[in-house]
């Protein structure tokens, strides 16, 4: 669907704005003191300008289970038809699965309608490379989502490592007993990392060998080879929640494991073409595209004004959150971009305090160590949510109170 064109408008609630309350008293007031109507009265909305964009794992799931807010939560969102009631895109940094499944999987855990937006979903827009023999890292089903993506070359680490057998010599049980010699007749042009590997010293290697070898991982190493061939991660989540009680290694970890190699053989920096996944703004544009596109199929006629992003990790989901109003947009997706981006914070993932919504949000946030990508600066104001709620349920009743709206 074509990018919808729409003023820019005012958000519900001006007086929540970070640079007018400060959070102890946003948190502490309620709803109705901080919003108050003319005359007393609120007039109630029944058509959304908002939308939502829910992170998934920590918010609305851990691992499998499905976080007992979440189902309460979408009791609201969904009508009796099965439809949402706002504009809703679920953006998951998860990417080493089809869109289509993961929808499949939120469906069947909650019961609520396809809108999923992967990490790698923005890779639809990136034609250049999809003609282009691509060399594609994570796991799963590589192949099926690369071509669902566009591209039509894609080639596996595994396929890599059958082609060069003297490559990966690590594990010395996967070691070749007889060296075969295998004429490779084409050169990969760029490295697509999609998520974090099974065997990640496979990975490491053998995407290190492309890139100091232009392409051409059985060659000698050429130093002269930079800036190397491109490379477009998703993804940058250096930890995440599952079941366990402690948060997991995530792609960005692997990704440290990658940059950190290179500079050490190199001495120079590793360079991405392209970082997709929370908090890059390539996503939040492509997010926000989609909700203006949802809100045009259901023919929903006022302007989105504001996007409330729903997370759990102050890094990414807030982080991404703030920096999308700190950037002018220019890539023509966003043409009409909202007004406003307001980051909620959920407790009940990455950040979970392990207490009640505290009164003093700054001193709960506060960060001794940057969790974020190397290429992100660490900046205080981009890690301050807007708002912090117990779960999603609440998230839910906090916008319908901002937006004033009553869509039954």
């Amino acid at each position: 669907a074509p990018c919808m064109s729409a003023a820019a408008a005012e958000p519900a609630c001006p007086g929540l704005c970070r640079s007018s309350i400060p959070f102890s008293a946003a948190a502490a007031a309620p709803i109705s003191a901080l919003c108050p109507a003319a005359g007393g009265a609120q007039q109630l909305s029944v058509l959304p300008s908002f939308g939502f964009l829910f992170d998934i794992d920590g918010v609305l799931v851990r691992g499998k289970t499905p976080i007992p807010a979440a189902k309460t939560a979408f009791q609201k969102l969904v009508n009796s038809q099965g439809q949402f009631v706002a504009p809703v895109v679920f953006v998951t940094n998860a990417g080493n699965c089809l869109r289509q499944e993961k929808a499949a999987q939120l469906s069947q855990l909650l019961g609520v309608p396809d809108q999923v937006m992967m990490s790698h979903s923005p890779l639809r827009m990136f034609k250049r490379y999809h003609d282009k023999c691509v060399l594609v890292s994570g796991q799963g089903p590589l192949l099926d989502i690369a071509h669902d993506l566009g591209f039509c070359q894609p080639i596996t680490i595994e396929t890599l490592r059958e082609k060069h057998p003297l490559l990966d010599v690590v594990d010395h049980d996967r070691r070749p007993n007889v060296l075969v010699s295998v004429d490779l007749c084409f050169q990969v042009l760029s490295v697509v990392l999609f998520g974090e590997p099974v065997r990640w010293e496979t990975n490491l290697q053998l995407i290190i060998d492309v890139l100091l070898t232009s392409g051409y991982p059985g060659n000698p190493y050429h130093r002269e080879n930079y800036p190397h061939i491109p490379v477009l991660a998703c993804n940058m989540d250096l930890m995440w929640v599952a079941e366990a009680q402690s948060p997991r290694f995530g792609h960005g970890t692997f990704m440290v494991c990658l940059e950190n190699i290179y500079k050490k053989i190199t001495g120079k920096d590793l360079k991405y073409e392209a970082l997709m996944g929370k908090p890059s703004k390539v996503t939040y544009q492509y997010a926000e595209y989609l909700i203006r596109a949802q809100a045009a199929e259901r023919q929903w006629q006022h302007p989105i004004h504001t996007l409330y992003a729903v997370g759990d990790n102050l890094m990414t989901d807030v982080y991404g959150a703030n920096l999308y109003n700190h950037n002018s947009w220019e890539h023509e997706l966003a043409s009409a971009a909202a007004a406003h981006c307001r980051s909620v914070l959920v407790c009940t993932g990455v950040y979970n305090p392990h207490t009640e919504v505290p009164l003093d949000t700054r001193a709960s946030i506060a960060e001794t160590v940057f969790h974020g990508h190397r290429d992100f600066r660490f900046e205080p104001a981009l890690v301050e949510p807007d708002h912090i709620v117990p779960d999603v349920d609440a998230a839910v009743d906090l916008v319908f109170q901002l937006e004033n709206f009553a869509p039954y």
